[in-house]
């Protein structure tokens, strides 16, 4: 059980309720938070001025008045129109990420919508009810929020939901499982819709998959070196602290650690005439190094950004007599810790900003499409060396009768129409900008965008790193029996359970899919380190 209070859910706790569908529960002090937000709205509602979202219109539309009895048609209607998406429906995991951090936000009690509303969306998640969600239609600014709404639509008891497997009408299956559709009341549309939180969701789930490849390029790299008969002496802790930044230092340990006790490299100590390895053996700690930087950059912009408001207007109390130019209430209760009420001289602030705009985190995540692309152009060029005979001293192919048996020949076809792909989708969608709202929304982040192209270069990296696992796998049995690395050989043990040695020509997909999974699961990313 997870308990979000708007401040202190960590992106390991975000994975484990998408993937693991791990329960959830919002902390009394966040409920009472949210309740006061409410009470300090209903006190801006009962007065005259224009509240956006409120008793206005929507973006353009922010000038038109609307009239009180016409409010919580507003809320549906905004819901309804919103939800204009397309293409192929995000993956439950995606889903439940968006619903989860959504609901964080609201947490924080700055959005002005009642408990029910948090505790709806966290009810969804605890009984597996899944909006269906077209991937297509946000540009990432003034939030996400055609994916949103299509996750507000099933909060009303509209559109389309999945329940344990099966897709229907959001009405029938929410009353299959006992979930009254809700009415949304004055805001509360404008506090589900506003927000980054798809681009953040969808980017989050990718960022902890290239976390555990770039841990496992690191092993597959290792082994490689085996595998080609490399040095590790580029690897030493001298050469690190010279240019000691952090993810160069780091994965030049763990390179080091992985070689120790390596056979293979005492076998060629002496009369090797090589004095210096390839730049894809030797320069792994840099190029490597960089990728772990870009991770750790996106890691903390995400940490902060599952932990913020992102809604607009803002509702916050004002204490005393401190000037502003947003609409005032009057004195209304607010909630202590526990949750209680207790009277307060606060006065309500709508403030209106754009916390909304997803600039940060659409650039943090195409800078980690960028470190991908790199990542696997690295190991694309371990595996060329690996196959190619004039490079690698080995047999073409690593096959032991090339000429009647291809080997994995192919396999580095797969691995470079896979960078190709990559290379593409390293061009940053956070630098272009498509105006939308009549104006209105003049810059936008195309932050969900840049999210489907950091999930697709995971993807793509977790396939090229398999290659190369096959690949060199193979290479160092070559060297049988000098052993390998004390870390290599442990991987080489755990990629042996899933996909058997090659001597005779077989179909190659099965054995690269199996990789594929094993990197995807982290199985190989902290060998014996």
């Amino acid at each position: 059980m997870i308990t979000i209070d708007g401040n202190s859910l960590t992106l390991g706790q975000v994975e484990a309720v998408a993937r693991d569908r791990v329960s959830v529960r919002l902390a009394d002090e966040a409920a009472g938070r949210v309740r006061a937000s409410r009470t300090l709205l209903e006190g801006l509602v009962a007065g005259e001025g224009p509240v956006y979202g409120v008793n206005t219109g929507f973006g353009r539309l922010a000038d038109v008045r609307i009239p009180r009895d016409e409010q919580r048609a507003l809320q549906r209607n905004m819901v309804r129109s919103h939800a204009a998406g397309t293409g192929a429906p995000l993956p439950a995991a995606e889903v439940r990420a968006i619903m989860l951090l959504r609901a964080n936000t609201l947490a924080r009690g700055q959005s002005g919508c009642r408990p029910v509303v948090v505790q709806r969306l966290i009810e969804l998640l605890n009984r597996g009810v899944h909006p269906v969600v077209p991937e297509t239609g946000s540009v990432g600014a003034s939030g996400d929020l055609v994916p949103l709404a299509h996750i507000a639509l099933a909060l009303m008891g509209e559109g389309g939901v999945e329940v344990g497997g099966r897709e229907g009408e959001a009405a029938e299956l929410l009353a299959g499982v006992g979930i009254a559709p809700l009415e949304l009341l004055e805001k509360e549309a404008v506090a589900l819709l506003n927000g980054t939180q798809a681009t953040t969701g969808i980017g989050l789930l990718a960022l902890r998959r290239f976390a555990r490849a770039l841990d496992t390029a690191d092993v597959a790299g290792a082994m490689s070196l085996e595998g080609l008969r490399g040095t590790p002496d580029a690897f030493r802790p001298e050469i690190h602290a010279a240019r000691p930044h952090p993810g160069q230092v780091e994965c030049a340990r763990r390179l080091w650690s992985l070689l120790e006790g390596s056979e293979i490299r005492e076998s060629h100590r002496t009369g090797d005439p090589r004095v210096q390895d390839a730049y894809s053996l030797r320069c792994m700690p840099q190029v490597h190094g960089a990728a772990r930087e870009a991770c750790g950059y996106a890691r903390r912009i995400l940490a902060t950004e599952v932990n913020s408001t992102t809604d607009n207007p803002l509702v916050v109390p004002v204490q005393g007599d401190r000037g502003s130019t947003g609409a005032r209430g009057p004195e209304v209760p607010e909630a202590d810790p526990g949750g209680e009420e207790t009277l307060s001289s606060a006065n309500a602030e709508v403030l209106s900003g754009g916390n909304f705009h997803a600039q940060v985190v659409a650039q943090c995540l195409d800078l980690v499409a960028i470190a991908a692309a790199d990542l696997a152009s690295i190991c694309e060029r371990r595996i060329d060396r690996m196959l190619n005979p004039d490079l690698s001293g080995l047999p073409a192919f690593l096959t032991p009768a090339p000429g009647t048996r291809s080997g994995l020949m192919v396999a580095q076809v797969t691995a470079a129409d896979a960078l190709s792909e990559m290379r593409v989708l390293a061009h940053p969608a956070s630098v272009d900008s498509v105006p939308t709202c009549a104006s209105q929304e003049d810059h936008v982040s195309m932050g969900m965008a840049a999210a489907r192209k950091v999930r697709r270069a995971v993807e793509l990296l977790e396939t090229v790193l398999a290659v190369e696992l096959l690949c060199a796998a193979q290479a160092v049995e070559f060297h049988r029996p000098l052993r390998a690395g004390h870390g290599v050989e442990q991987a080489l043990e755990a990629a042996r359970t899933r996909v058997a040695r090659l001597d005779e020509d077989r179909v190659l997909s099965g054995d690269i899919a199996s990789l594929t999974d094993l990197v995807r699961e982290g199985a190989l990313a902290h060998a014996d380190i």
